[in-house]
């Protein structure tokens, strides 16, 4: 696990106080198309590169900043990227240019960053800027032997800037970008598109309408599908995966079938560069007028354009520019002469550096399977995260059993157990659908263990769960108890139903559950079944993941709520915010809710503080507020001390800061429990739901034996969490060892890592662990056929 720091790896962790910035001249530019997040990028290279010793530059205007030099260039304070990180686009500006790709342009600009001594340049951007920084550094000597010829340095400047050392960061919110699973941008996109949708539902489930929804991605379907897959949308339209001939009848069927369904709306989605199998563009314009011709619907087309790029950052955004920002200038202080340039970017959970042109070889390859009709090759080449998205829709589009199962006799029960957590419905909408599609009976379970004992334990059809997955909190109900004291009752039920698996989605309270169930199996054979917990909760405290359900629409309305207070005192003097998180024990809400929001200061239990380091926290503060930094913002997590109250915490920072800011306190509360799932969370709920049941029907398979499914081995109670890369179903006894009970919460947590990170944007000295970093990775293109273990969300 990313979080595991133990006497084995003492020896082997290495720090990067080693990696010196002194002397060395750091540049940071965004060019192309803007995108949502740059800002933080931007901002974690200033304060990184500043932390380590550094001079930093902006470099304006992108490109043609750095061809024109002059103001363009000019040095980066600590307090210049004071509260950018909650605004949008780029604040250092962003142009395309044209004289860049001149051999002249490129000249002016190697002259430009050598009279200010720049030899590293980290570049925020889309596949065309990254391939343009290459070229340039591809060209370096030739440009400085140049600039000697024609007097314009000296042969001792060329010597000392002798070699040009790239960073790339991917800023694009299309994700069309090889090598990466998310790029800085998308997710804040796909929240304005879902916000646009949701709107849109209500209204057209008003007038029975249907909606044909136009989404940016010219040669990527990547927005249209996630899309389409967070709404449940009735059919989507994106590059990758044209239709065949005989589409338009296809269409038209599902639309009267859902119709018939009682479905009072329809969601047409269409990725701006989508085409059919001949090569010809599918406009929504055309796509309006055959529904009409055809069926006769009130049908409407809504555009979305360039809304999808602008706004504030999604907290997951801000989290990855911020993460991305600080390994492109470790990677920048680590690079030697023979290093490539190479791409920051994320997989799964962990954050990994791949050589540059590999990636754009590879981006360019998809466009070139395109181009050639080799759409399966092209979905493969775009890597694994688009490819399971794009299962997971087909999966989901097909409403009939498949014929092999089709007469399955398996019953599978689905519940909710624990607090509510967003994203809950859509995980059990798709575990209801791709259950009937696998040919099981669904049955749905309301009120957790409760109701199970209860005997409110109904079937579930594909109708019944329409609409679900924009829905927050638990359409099934939900509630804590733990089955230990009902067991009789319990097994009686699921004898009574004949439930043969069992698919628990909740928080802390699920896991005990099913550790309850398992150790229940030598006495009742009713619980000798396949069953499968998802993590979801707000808190993000179950052991064997590193992300649960819920926890991202969480982060996005504390991140929301704190821009908005810090926004409250604007144009007042200066003042300190103490807010107070939920997360039981558990500090993940606060510690990435302060990385995202730009706290000063962050408490929680898993890093014990006493009074000096309160003391010290303060003056810290003080200092910085002595500054032109307006407002501050300290973060509490409720069960941080029982000593350190809120409370406690809001007088000491008023008594000690009195003359220099003053304090106001904010206890968050319910709101971080509430709200529309975030495009994070409902993508994720459909896919792991999907991937749960398709391990069941598996494990069902395997179990059943002379007409009944049995089955009492470890690995047929299983919990299905993302680690690091990957997704894997780990038995639920062997997470027991890793879990403290008393507190309820994992022994390690990855998260912990990214602490010092905050401290550092936050500008205290502290030991930053790089064992994690530092290794350049080759972007891998053949995948053994069986990824299920891997296969990232």
């Amino acid at each position: 696990m990313a979080g595991a720091t133990g006497p084995k790896r003492q020896d082997t962790r290495k720090f990067f106080e080693n990696l010196s910035g002194a002397g060395k001249c750091i540049a940071v530019l965004t060019s192309g198309g803007d995108a949502q997040g740059m800002n933080g990028a931007v901002r974690a290279v200033v304060r990184m590169g500043i932390y380590v010793g550094a001079k930093v530059y902006f470099i304006h205007e992108g490109y043609q900043g750095m061809v024109d030099g002059g103001d363009y260039i000019k040095e980066a304070t600590w307090e210049s990227v004071s509260s950018v990180l909650q605004v949008g686009g780029t604040v250092i500006g962003s142009a395309r240019c044209k004289e860049f790709r001149s051999h002249e342009g490129r000249l002016k600009a190697a002259h430009n960053l050598v009279q200010r001594g720049i030899t590293y340049l980290c570049v925020i951007g889309g596949d065309g800027s990254l391939t343009g920084a290459n070229l340039f550094r591809e060209e370096w000597s030739g440009l400085l032997n140049e600039l000697i010829q024609q007097g314009l340095i000296d042969e001792e400047a060329a010597r000392s800037h002798s070699h040009l050392h790239i960073v790339g960061m991917v800023g694009s919110i299309d994700n069309d970008f090889c090598g990466t699973d998310m790029t800085i941008g998308t997710d804040s996109a796909l929240h304005r598109i879902i916000e646009v949708v949701d709107a849109i539902m209500t209204t057209a489930g008003s007038h029975q309408r249907t909606f044909v929804l136009e989404v940016m991605g010219r040669h990527c379907g990547y927005l249209a599908l996630v899309s389409a897959l967070a709404c449940g949308a009735d059919w989507v339209f994106i590059p990758e995966m044209p239709p065949e001939d005989g589409w338009e009848d296809n269409m038209c069927q599902k639309l009267s079938e859902n119709r018939a369904d009682k479905k009072r709306l329809n969601i047409i989605i269409v990725a701006e560069g989508a085409i059919d199998c001949h090569n010809k563009a599918i406009t929504p314009d055309y796509i309006k007028d055959l529904v009409v011709s055809c069926l006769g619907f009130d049908t409407r087309v809504t555009i979305l354009g360039h809304v999808q790029r602008g706004g504030t950052p999604s907290a997951f955004d801000r989290i990855l520019a911020s993460r991305m920002g600080v390994e492109a200038v470790l990677a920048l202080l680590e690079a030697s002469t023979d290093t490539p340039a190479c791409v920051v970017s994320l997989v799964g959970n962990q954050a990994v550096r791949l050589p540059l042109m590999e990636c754009v070889q590879m981006t360019q390859e998809v466009q070139k399977a395109m181009d050639e009709k080799k759409f399966d090759e092209a979905v493969r080449l775009r890597g694994r995260s688009f490819e399971n998205n794009l299962s997971t829709y087909r999966l989901l589009a097909s409403q009939t059993a498949r014929s092999e199962l089709q007469n399955s006799s398996f019953n599978v029960a689905v519940m909710n157990v624990g607090a509510p957590a967003a994203g809950m419905n859509a995980a059990v909408r798709s575990a209801v659908r791709v259950g009937i599609t696998e040919g099981h009976k669904m049955f749905a379970v309301n009120d957790g263990f409760e109701g199970f004992y209860k005997g409110q334990i109904k079937e579930i059809k594909w109708g019944d769960v329409g609409g679900w997955t924009g829905q927050g909190g638990s359409l099934l109900g939900t509630k804590r108890t733990l089955p230990a004291k009902h067991l009789d009752a319990i097994a009686e039920q699921m004898r009574i139903h004949n439930i043969t698996a069992l698919l628990v989605i909740g928080g802390f309270e699920a896991f005990e559950s099913l550790l309850e169930l398992c150790e229940a199996r030598a006495n009742y054979k009713e619980f000798c079944i396949p069953m499968c917990i998802l993590p979801a909760t707000i808190s993000n405290n179950v052991p064997g993941t590193d992300h649960s359900l819920g926890a991202d629409t969480s982060l996005n309305a504390i991140v929301e709520t704190c821009d908005r207070i810090k926004q409250s005192a604007s144009g007042t003097k200066r003042r300190v915010f103490i807010i107070e998180t939920m997360g039981g024990y558990c500090g993940y809400l606060a510690t990435v809710g302060g990385l995202a929001a730009g706290a000063d200061t962050v408490y929680i239990y898993e890093e014990p503080f006493d009074i000096r380091d309160l003391q010290a926290n303060v003056e810290h503060l003080t200092q910085k507020m002595k500054t032109s930094i307006q407002r501050g913002l300290v973060l509490r997590n409720e069960n941080c001390n029982e000593n350190f109250t809120t409370d406690f915490i809001y007088q000491l920072y008023s008594e000690e800061g009195r003359g220099v800011f003053d304090c106001r306190k904010n206890i968050l509360g319910h709101m971080q429990q509430g709200g529309a799932p975030s495009p994070f969370d409902r993508n994720f709920g459909t896919k792991v739901a999907a991937k749960a049941i398709q391990w069941i029907t598996r494990a069902l398979k395997e179990s059943y034996k002379e007409g009944k499914v049995f089955t009492n081995s470890e690995d047929t109670a299983c919990l299905l969490g993302m680690r690091r890369r990957a997704m894997v179903f780990q038995p639920v006894a062997q997470l027991r060892e890793e879990t403290d009970f008393v507190h309820r919460i994992p022994k390690e947590q990855w998260w912990l890592k990214l602490r010092p990170l905050m401290k550092i944007l936050a500008k205290y000295k502290t030991s930053y662990d790089v064992s994690d970093a530092g290794q350049l990775e080759h972007v891998t293109r053949v995948r053994p056929k069986e990824n299920d273990a891997s296969a990232a969300i």
